[in-house]
Order: C-alpha cells, then structure tokens, then sequence
C-alpha cells in the first residue's frame, strides 16, 4: 500500500512538472483606456495599443488584457480588478505595468501623487507580480498628442470622446509633454526595485514627433463628420487611438520588450496585416485585407481568429498567409 501511495506521489509531481514545462506564458497587461480593449468594434476604430498586441506575438505567447478605461494604479486595486489578475497569474508569466494617465485626476478615488502613493502602488504591483513567480515589466504612460505649451490640466480623458471635430490650439512645432513627474515613477521603481522597464513615453513621444503635427492626428480618434458613422459629429481625441496608431504603438513598444525580456525576443513577429473577427488586428475578415493589397511586393497577412473561406487574390498580387494553428480556412 505504501509503495502505491509513493508511486501515486511520484506520479503527480511528475503530472505538475510536464503541465509547467507546457505552459505557454502569458502576458498580462494591466493599465487604462490608451491600452485597453474596446466595445463595439466593429463600428467604432477606438483600439488600445494592448487589444492588437497578439497580433505581433506567434501563438506560444498569449495576451490577456485586463487594463481598462479611466482607471488609475489606485483604481484599478480598489476595483478588485488587480486581484483577478493575481488569481490567474502562474510561474513564467509576464505582467506590463502602465499607468499614470489617471492618477494626476483629482478625485480622490483615482488620485495618487508621483513619488510617494504612485510609486507605492507601481511597487506593490511589481513585488506581488514576482511573489507569483512571473516577471513584471514596468511601462511610462504613453505620451498624450499636444503640440499647445500650456499644458490641460482639466479635461477628463474619457470625456475627449464626446468632443466634436474642430480646430485646435497650436503654438508648438515640438510634442508637448503632459504627464509631468507621473512620467518618471516608473523609471524610479524600476531602479530601485531591478525590474524591467520600457520607456514607453519616450517612444510614443518620438513617434507623434515624427509623423508631425497634421501627421499624427492619423493615430489618433480624429475623426471628420459622418467619417465614421457611429461618430457621426466626428471626434477630436488627442488621447485614444485608432486602429492604426493602436498597431504603430504596438509594434513599436513589441520590440522595447523583446529587448528588456530576451526570452520573449524569438516569439515577436511584424506583419502587414493582421485579420480578428474580436478586433484584434487591423482587418475583421480575410478578404477586406487581401482587397486592400496592390501589385509590387510580397504581403505578409496573420490571421489570429475565425474560420474562413480560401480569400480571392487579385492578379498581381503576392500574399503569405500565416495563421494561429486552431484557425481554419477551407
């Protein structure tokens, strides 16, 4: 009996061993509405740069996206929101950390103060991620488009959603920043604490700068009357960003993780295209991105999701299709 009982043992640490080695890791990403998923996706293109970031990844890594709009570091722990991730979390996961755009609100159940409460909450969430045995990766708030040096201090990011297209103030041929010292808590927690850090304000920040003042509002929800019909007023939101600025952020902060996290280097992929029936990617059906190529090169298309008939390509044009493995096309 004794003997069955070691065998038995034996056998469940060996059942445990191969379920780790076989976990794929996952990364979770906790922060607010510029990362966030996004309803009604099929009509409205407001994406956060963490609902395409599958996209850039082959399927051996998956993406959860817990961040959510309005939410602050204070918020998004007094919501229980930060324990459902904790709950989920395992060995070999990842956790990117971004906040900040939330945080200088003045209500009192989202404010925090850079240096003290901030820093505290950002630390909180690194030690608790590490105490679950997965790798947290502390991220800058991306920065806001504003080329008006007197920086506003008043408007509510969820409420730019709600403002028509118009003209806008401009007085500065350089991005202006708005984030003030909320923009270095991370860097400081991550010196102190050795923590993986991407500086995400930073390169969000070169790239407003290089698309340019008329350039950049093609990132973000810019949108001119009856463009959109969900938004049949237009939108002027230098904040949130559409479905191409979602996937130009993305594919820029995919790679400043593969060079912090090397282990997650050889997983990271660029595509042309990348076609999700949830939103994920820039494309809801196959065939709208196959209709969108033109003669000239070779297109590279992932398909993440669904199952598809084989698409028409047009003569002239070169396609590679890669698809996630459980993704059928007949």
């Amino acid at each position: 009996m004794k003997r069955i009982i070691k065998l038995l043992f034996f056998f469940a640490i060996l059942m445990l061993m191969i379920s780790a080695d076989n976990h794929h890791p996952v990364i979770y990403i906790i922060g607010d509405s510029t990362a966030a998923e996004k309803r009604d996706f099929q009509n409205n293109p407001e994406r956060g740069w963490g609902m395409v970031l599958q996209g850039f990844f082959t399927e051996d890594v998956a993406v959860s996206n817990h961040a959510v709009n309005g939410r602050s570091s204070k918020s998004f722990i007094d919501e229980g929101r930060w324990q459902k991730v904790l709950d989920e979390l395992k060995p070999g996961d990842y956790v990117v950390i971004q906040f900040g755009h939330n945080d200088s609100k003045p209500s009192p159940d989202r404010h925090t103060d850079p240096g003290t409460t901030f820093d505290a909450n950002l630390e909180r969430y690194v030690n608790e991620t590490r105490a679950k045995g997965a790798t947290p990766i502390l991220m800058s708030p991306v920065a806001r488009r504003s080329f008006y040096n007197v920086v506003d201090t008043v408007t509510e990011d969820e409420a730019l959603r709600s403002v028509a297209y118009g003209d806008e103030k401009i007085n500065s041929d350089t991005l202006v920043d708005t984030h003030g010292k909320y923009r270095l808590s991370a860097s400081n927690v991550a010196h102190r604490l050795n923590v993986a850090y991407v500086d995400a304000n930073a390169i969000t920040t070169r790239i407003e700068q290089q698309y340019g003042i008329q350039g950049s509002r093609y990132l973000h929800m810019w949108l001119k009357p009856d463009e959109c019909a969900a938004i049949p007023k237009g939108r002027k939101d230098n904040t949130h960003y559409n479905i191409y600025g979602a996937r130009v952020v993305a594919g820029a902060l995919v790679d400043a993780i593969g060079e912090v996290i090397p282990e997650l280097k050889p997983y990271i992929r660029h595509y042309d295209s990348v076609v999700s029936t949830q939103g994920r990617g820039n494309y809801l059906t196959l065939q709208d991105a196959i209709n969108a190529l033109h003669p000239g090169r070779t297109y590279k298309i992932l398909v993440l999701d669904g199952t598809w008939q084989t698409p028409k390509i047009p003569k002239g044009v070169k396609v590679e299709i890669d698809k996630y493995s459980f993704v059928q096309i007949q």
